[in-house]
């Protein structure tokens, strides 16, 4: 025979009571939010040469923006730092040791710092 499922009160509830009155919130500041009309870009504006202009801060192109430069050489630093950091990483030893301690399960560190000349135990 089955039993009738019950409702367990508690103070488990209330993440579940805070989630919903959340969305609650969010909704009515969505549902009530408004946006101006959309402004485009002018007839005939070169948006690409206009993309250029700006990143230099040219100011030759027919379609107004920020310079992007500054934002264009912090890309450019941070590139090349991680190629340089992963030719690092990349790079064998002259003795091969790392490749030695990554393959061989460890067995030639522990000989390295324990002096172990068996190897295997």
């Amino acid at each position: 025979m089955t039993t009738k499922p019950q409702l367990k009160l508690g103070s488990h509830l209330v993440p579940g009571l805070a989630a919903v009155g959340l969305f609650a919130v969010m909704a009515a500041v969505f549902l009530g939010a408004s946006f101006p009309n959309p402004q485009g870009f002018a007839d005939g504006a070169n948006l690409t040469a206009s993309i250029g202009y700006t990143m230099f801060n040219l100011g030759f192109g027919s379609v107004e923006g920020e310079s992007m430069l500054v934002a264009f050489e912090i890309i450019d630093l941070v590139l090349v730092g991680a190629l340089v950091g992963a030719v690092l990483l990349a790079r064998r030893d002259e003795g091969g040791s790392m490749r030695t301690i990554l393959t061989d399960g460890g067995r030639e560190l522990k000989r390295t710092l324990f002096d172990d000349e068996e190897g295997d135990r």
